[in-house]
């Protein structure tokens, strides 16, 4: 945060100061940092006090000068409090947004470069964004989100994170309505737009793709005068957003099908391991190439990677630089096709956990990195292998909660993913209803039809033995957990991928079995 005076930061939310007696406001700048969790609180902070579904933030004002603390935003004052400032606003996330806009333009002030890449899109923000980062905080210093903060609370919070020597800033961008990009922009106007692809996702909020593709549109349309639109050439809804852009078109895709006559940043040659991680020969526009290992898994993230490239190319990191860091990636932000080991008793198979939400589009792509995944160690045309040496095939579970807001076609999308992941030949689906929630359990069994649905059309058309596709429908997470240890007991090489949307309980699952693993390794430490 640029440092502010009180009096600052009260014109540019147009608020009230209220002080005790004893207070005495101090000279020159003296907040430096901006925070809405009274638990992160430093000194020389500014408290965001917000009145939220489940806590009201004004319980906490009381106690933040304590913690150094020089000032809070409030609705009204609170009282007892006189060792801050209390600056009394209408609205304090307004105020927020409002305070953050003030930090961007401070910044944009001073004589040194600096940069603001918006990124938006259906699936593909948040890892975007990571591979983004990684890549530009070599280049200079870079202030990114925390998870997905992309909304008119996280992104401000993000935004006053911003000081006189951030080079870089990317701001994640999403929406659940029409008008609430258009709303981010306001507050912190990118001066390059990056929009990856115009889905499902939020179906049910937006009520057309149509209506989504103008959400997503307000990116562009927010842009500085002159900034750069970084778009997807393979999606005809991003690619008719060029005619909001103000300045330069970027492109970047795999074949260019909807915008096939341009230069584009591009990947040939796509391959994946046995880990699900891509590989690939990175094209960019002028015809120059470089081989690319990613460090993280799924054919879908080579989009993202291919989107980030772009970016990286325009500020001038050479395509060698661009390949090393993308492959220097292998950790994003949690929730997202992160690999790991779980053992539960006598249970061990291996996490895919891509938890943290869920549409149609997102949880092909997941099913597409499970079905892809093989037995580590398999032989491969370089290292050939004995019989005795390969490792089974693994035993593949698809953990998929119900996804939301995909409006009145919502029962059919459900099923069409259902038929989508019994096609795939994975081993077990479970789908994962609620036990309190009968809309939610309504989908997830809309799910569980549509796998059964192909696997019966399966067996009829190849008419053949065959392994069966085990399809069960569950009421609970904790239900779906005692599915896979049961199996994971039965399998020796088993792989479990958990898909679903918030209310499916299924990041709290993951996060559940990480913990375990924790206190698992914990209690093995030797005492010195």
């Amino acid at each position: 945060m640029m440092p502010m005076t009180i009096e600052e930061i009260a014109q540019a939310v147009n608020g009230r100061i209220v002080t005790g007696q004893d207070f005495q406001m101090p000279d020159g700048p003296v907040a430096t940092s901006t925070f809405s969790d009274s638990r992160q609180i430093k000194a020389g902070s500014v408290f965001v006090a917000i009145d939220g579904e489940r806590v009201d933030g004004h319980d906490f004002v009381a106690g933040v000068g304590a913690k150094g603390a020089v000032a809070a935003l409030v609705d009204h004052a609170v009282d007892g409090v006189s060792d801050i400032a209390q600056i009394v606003v209408a609205d304090t996330v307004k105020a927020l947004g409002l305070l953050a806009h003030h930090n961007i333009v401070r910044r944009r002030q001073l004589d040194s470069a600096f940069s603001v890449i918006g990124i938006t899109g259906s699936v593909g923000k948040t890892t975007t964004k990571d591979l983004l980062h990684s890549l530009l905080a070599g280049l200079d210093e870079t202030v990114a989100p925390v998870g997905s903060f992309n909304n008119d609370i996280g992104l401000p919070l993000t935004a006053l994170k911003v000081g006189e020597h951030t080079r870089f800033f990317i701001a994640e961008m999403g929406a659940n309505h029409v008008g609430e990009i258009a709303n981010l922009t306001k507050i912190v106007p990118p001066d390059l737009a990056v929009v990856l692809k115009v889905g499902v996702a939020h179906l049910g909020e937006f009520g057309s793709v149509e209506r989504i593709a103008q959400a997503k549109s307000e990116i562009v349309q927010g842009l500085v005068p002159d900034g750069i639109a970084v778009l997807n050439a393979d999606d005809k809804h991003v690619v008719a957003m060029t005619k909001f852009a103000p300045g330069k078109v970027l492109w970047f895709g795999l074949d260019g099908n909807a915008k096939p006559d341009v230069a584009r940043m591009t990947a040939i040659d796509v391959t994946v391991d046995a880990l699900d991680r891509p590989s690939f020969t990175l094209v960019a526009p002028d015809g120059s190439s470089t081989p690319v290992h990613l460090g993280i898994g799924g054919a879908h993230n080579v989009m993202n990677a291919l989107a980030a490239a772009s970016v990286a190319d325009y500020f001038g990191m050479p395509l060698a630089d661009i390949a090393s860091g993308l492959g220097e990636v292998n950790h994003i932000s949690p929730h997202r096709m992160a690999v790991s080991s779980v053992k539960l008793d006598d249970a061990d198979f291996t996490l895919i956990d891509d938890s943290f939400n869920a549409n149609p589009d997102s949880t092909r792509a997941g099913l597409d990195g499970l079905a892809r995944w093989e037995a580590a160690g398999k032989a491969s045309e370089q290292e050939p292998q004995t019989v005795a040496e390969q490792k089974a095939e693994p035993y593949r579970i698809a953990v998929l909660g119900a996804m939301l807001e995909l409006g009145e076609d919502e029962l059919k999308l459900h099923r069409q993913v259902g038929e989508y992941a019994a096609g795939l030949g994975i081993d077990e689906i479970i789908a994962v209803g609620n036990e309190t929630d009968k809309h939610f359990d309504q989908l997830a069994e809309a799910l569980a039809q549509g796998a059964q649905a192909k696997e019966k059309d399966t067996d009829a058309a190849k008419n053949q033995t065959r392994t069966p596709v085990v399809v069960q429908w569950v009421h609970s997470s904790v239900q779906a957990e005692r599915l896979v240890v049961k199996a994971a007991r039965r399998h020796g090489n088993t792989v479990v991928l958990l898909k679903g949307s918030h209310i499916s309980g299924l990041s709290t699952l993951a996060e559940r079995w990480a913990h375990a693993q924790q206190q698992e390794r914990t209690e093995v430490e030797p005492k010195h």
